[in-house]
């Protein structure tokens, strides 16, 4: 399995129980198809650089998830189809970023120890 990250542009006119739904829609595809969620990032609403679908404002998740690359395809399909995604983009990270990402969640979680405690 692939380690992938996956910046997704929602409607920005979802309410919050819509854009949650729609989020967990996506974290349940992954997971029936033999992934695993490992983080979901919401970056919150932001106005677009350029009209999207006619939209000026979009709400930004970032994910990281490990699936088959089959599973990918399955994704992109449902993005398509599915309107409150706006636009996507799906990497897959190689070694080195996946390191790299492991190394700053110890060391944010450490961050985040040191300031609650």
């Amino acid at each position: 399995m692939n380690i992938y990250e996956n910046i997704i542009i929602l409607d920005a006119a979802l309410s919050d129980e819509e854009a949650e739904a729609a989020i967990t829609k996506i974290k349940d595809l992954i997971s029936g198809h033999g992934g695993e969620v490992l983080k979901v990032d919401i970056w919150g609403r932001k106005k677009l650089a350029y009209e999207i679908k006619k939209q000026k404002k979009g709400l930004y998740v970032l994910l990281f998830y490990k699936t088959p690359p089959a599973t990918v395809k399955k994704i992109e399909e449902f993005y398509k189809v599915f309107d409150a995604v706006l636009k996507y983009i799906i990497i897959k990270l190689s070694g080195k970023q996946v390191h790299d990402l492991e190394k700053f969640e110890a060391v944010s979680e450490r961050a985040e120890q040191k300031i609650e405690g």
